[in-house]
């Protein structure tokens, strides 16, 4: 009997750097589940915040001294009114991909009692009814809905072209740039339906799409399953080195003449 030769050290050398990768991995996918956690509370408290102020009453919508000040924390989807004078013909067409099917949103510049300048997003019409979208009301309006923050750039691989006049996000500089209306409000207020509601007549208001993604639960008990299952591995690493070898016989040297055809000739058997 005798016991098998110690582990050689370049074996344990590999062994106690597949045990260092295992912890970092440990460590890393536990930071990522904790991450989710802190998203996941982010998002709760978000979602509160946005619910609450879509069905707030609304408040007279930010001046233009406030305008530095409006931000996603304080004011995105906050229910609010402006009263003042459409432009008339300085609409944009922001193309748009709505439950009714694809088309574009009416952007109007609406001009208040203080000078300042605000673009309407007065409602969508779709791609088939483009030449039925009503022209903004004439006279002094008071339009209600929901502020949103501004979209610069265009969407992602859909850069707006002010040149040709092709936009595909409601960037409120460069319209406003592009129909020379100098200074504009940082954001755009999506109107109401108001009383168009149900009627066959375009633009039509009132279809933002308030709805956030909530995986973050979902994300944190995978990263934390793939923690566990890497601890799972590092304890059986840990096992086996710490279990002692077994031991086994020696085996004995064939006899010659066992061996059926040692030295070329037969054995004969009895």
């Amino acid at each position: 009997m005798r016991a098998e030769p110690a582990q050689p050290p370049h074996s344990r050398l590999a062994r106690n750097a597949f045990l260092a990768l295992l912890a970092g991995l440990f460590a890393g996918f536990t930071a990522l589940g904790c991450w989710q956690v802190q998203r996941l509370h982010w998002k709760h408290d978000l979602i509160a915040r946005v619910d609450s102020r879509i069905h707030a009453a609304a408040v007279v919508a930010p001046v233009r001294a406030d305008w530095p000040r409006v931000d996603a924390a304080n004011a995105e989807y906050r229910r609010v009114f402006v009263q003042g004078t459409f432009l008339r013909d300085r609409d944009t067409r922001v193309d748009a991909l709505t439950a009714l099917g694809p088309g574009d949103w009416i952007l109007s510049p609406l001009r208040t009692a203080d000078g300042d300048v605000v673009l309407v997003n007065r409602g969508f019409v779709p791609a088939g009814a483009r030449g039925q979208a009503a022209p903004a009301p004439a006279g002094l309006v008071r339009v209600e809905g929901l502020l949103r923050l501004d979209e610069p750039g265009g969407r992602i691989l859909r850069a707006n072209v002010p040149a040709q006049d092709r936009w595909f996000s409601r960037d409120t500089a460069a319209i406003a740039a592009a129909r020379g209306l100098g200074p504009v409000a940082p954001w755009f207020l999506d109107a109401d339906a108001g009383p168009r509601a149900g009627t066959a007549e375009w633009p039509r208001g009132g279809m933002t799409v308030v709805r956030f993604r909530d995986h973050h639960l979902q994300y944190a008990l995978t990263w934390f399953a793939l923690a566990l299952m890497v601890a799972f591995a590092a304890g059986r690493v840990l096992r086996e080195g710490r279990l002692p070898r077994r031991e086994r016989p020696q085996q004995a040297a064939p006899d010659v003449a066992d061996r059926p055809f040692a030295d070329g000739n037969p054995t004969r058997t009895r």
